[in-house]
């Protein structure tokens, strides 16, 4: 129990780093008041580009994978063939990543107004099933070569997570990370909401 309250703990507080935000704040605006209002690294590229909205990339990914990695080191480390995390660290490990999801989309320094956690989904599964992750990033270099679109390659790469981790871990597992999306949607849902109020 002290493993996953810790990792509850820290993994909120590493999500809710609003590296966005922060960005934003020393280019002279705020991510949520403009675009689509998301803080998170798509609004940020529409804004700035590539180049200028890679630290956002980088840093909302590190996020989940910082929580990750707290949660299997406060677990004892436990993982089994290729990395893959087992129990008794699994519990932790899914507890923190889903911490810093909800500290991403709710972050308590700034305002709990954050982004749909996709990014720092996708760090915290690295750390869960570093293999499947592996064959997604395959997946979206191959969809995005094909459709000469980086953001359907992320959308097959992310959305496939599950199929892709079959292989290596129980089907509990692959629950659990389908649960973990399920913040993600209910997030889309809500900006939508938010959108048609505008």
């Amino acid at each position: 129990m002290m493993a996953v309250a810790v990792s509850l703990i820290g993994g909120y507080l590493a999500g809710s780093v609003p590296v966005a935000v922060l960005l934003a704040r020393s280019r002279g605006f705020d991510p949520r008041d403009v675009g689509d209002r998301n803080p998170g690294f798509w609004n940020m590229r529409r804004r700035l580009g590539w180049r200028a909205a890679a630290p956002v990339f980088a840093g909302d990914l590190a996020k989940g994978t910082a929580a990750g990695l707290l949660g299997l080191l406060v677990s004892g480390w436990h993982t089994g063939a290729l990395g893959v995390v087992v129990p008794p660290s699994t519990g932790p490990v899914y507890a923190a990543v889903a911490a810093a999801m909800a500290g991403h989309a709710w972050p308590v320094f700034a305002g709990f107004r954050g982004g749909r956690s996709v990014l720092t989904f996708a760090g915290g599964f690295a750390v869960v099933c570093l293999p499947a992750f592996l064959l997604a990033l395959l997946a979206l270099a191959l969809v995005a070569a094909v459709t000469r679109s980086f953001a359907v390659g992320a959308q097959v790469a992310v959305f496939g997570l599950p199929v892709a981790q079959l292989p290596f871990t129980p089907v509990e597992q692959v629950a659990a990370t389908g649960a973990l999306m399920c913040l993600i949607a209910l997030r889309f849902g809500q900006a939508a909401l938010a959108a048609r109020r505008r």
